[in-house]
Parts: structure tokens; C-alpha cells; sequence
């Protein structure tokens, strides 16, 4: 994608940042740390032409998740780098919490990957999940994918609410991947 190669290790590395940075707030379960890894690859991608770890993101029923969250995640819980811990919010439902127990390595973001990284959780440590997924619903390349569909970084590029009729949004994309414009 865009000459940046998909790099586990910085997905890893976002996961335990965000769960650091996330520590004692009172809701922090997947979904909320699922949005803040979509919204800091968008908002670097914006920002720089390139997102920060190329993780592929699905459009899921609350909104974009990275295709490779899962096995990242439960490796980090097997090699004791993280935990998961499932709680009541409280608001009486359950939320499955990633608990850093390492801190991230840093030293794998340049310094303006960590700058968008410390810039969304700063912006968005207090939303609740539920508020970051209606956020990542208003986003064009939410909208215009189906249920489990690769969501295209290049998506990111169109505006939110923008007035631009569905089907030509939709080409839009479509032509940004294929001449992967940044």
C-alpha cells in the first residue's frame, strides 16, 4: 500500500500504547481501542500520504477493525506483554479491556507517527466506544463498504458529509486505490 508494507510489530506496538494510554479510564473495552487505531492510521495517512502500522481494516457492525487484531492481540497476551480482562462498565455491560502489562516500544514510530498516536489519544481517551463508533460511521469509507469488506486507507481522503452522491464517492475510491494517490 502506497510503498508502506503492513508491519505487525507497530500494530502490536499501537495496541499497547493505546491500552497504556487508555489505563484508568472507565470505559476502554474493543471497540473504543479499535476506533482509535482507525482514526490515528487516517489521521496520519491525511496527514502524511502513508498510515502508521498498513494494517488492513474491515468495516465491522461497530465500525472499522483491523483484519489482523485478534491473533496480534492474543499474541501479545501469550507472550505476557498484555492482558485481557473481561468487566462490567458501568453501565452494567461487558467490555473485554486489553491491559498493557509492557510498556510500548516506541522506538519502532518515527517521530511524527508518535505525534498523530499522542495526538488521538489526547482527542479521544474520553469518548466512550460507543460515541468513537458512530464517529467512524460518518466516515465515507465506512459507509460505502459492506459488512466485512477491506475498508481502503485511500478512503480517508474523502470528506465526512460531504455532498457527493454515494455511487461517484464510491468511484472516488475506487480510483484512489488504483492510482494509490496519497
Amino acid at each position: 500500500m502506497d510503498g508502506v508494507e503492513y508491519s505487525e510489530r507497530k500494530l502490536s506496538e499501537m495496541l499497547l500504547f493505546f491500552a497504556a494510554g487508555l489505563r484508568d479510564a472507565k470505559l476502554a473495552g474493543s471497540t473504543k481501542l479499535n476506533k482509535l487505531l482507525w482514526f490515528a492510521e487516517c489521521a496520519h495517512f491525511r496527514r502524511s500520504g502513508h498510515p502508521i502500522s498498513g494494517a488492513e481494516f474491515q468495516k465491522l457492525e461497530h465500525g472499522p477493525a483491523p483484519r489482523r487484531l485478534l491473533p496480534v492481540r492474543d499474541q501479545l497476551i501469550a507472550e505476557g506483554r498484555a492482558a485481557l480482562l473481561r468487566e462490567q462498565t458501568p453501565l452494567g455491560r461487558l467490555q473485554d479491556r486489553l491491559i498493557a502489562v509492557d510498556a510500548p516500544d516506541l522506538a519502532v514510530f518515527d517521530d511524527d507517527e508518535l505525534a498523530t498516536l499522542r495526538a488521538v489519544l489526547d482527542d479521544l481517551r474520553d469518548a466512550t466506544g460507543t460515541a468513537l463508533s458512530d464517529l467512524s460511521h460518518d466516515e465515507p469509507g465506512w459507509r460505502l463498504t459492506d459488512v466485512g469488506e477491506t475498508i481502503p486507507i485511500h478512503a480517508c481522503l474523502l470528506v465526512s458529509g460531504s455532498a457527493v452522491p454515494p455511487a461517484l464517492a464510491a468511484h472516488g475510491v475506487e480510483l484512489a486505490t488504483s492510482l494509490h494517490l496519497r
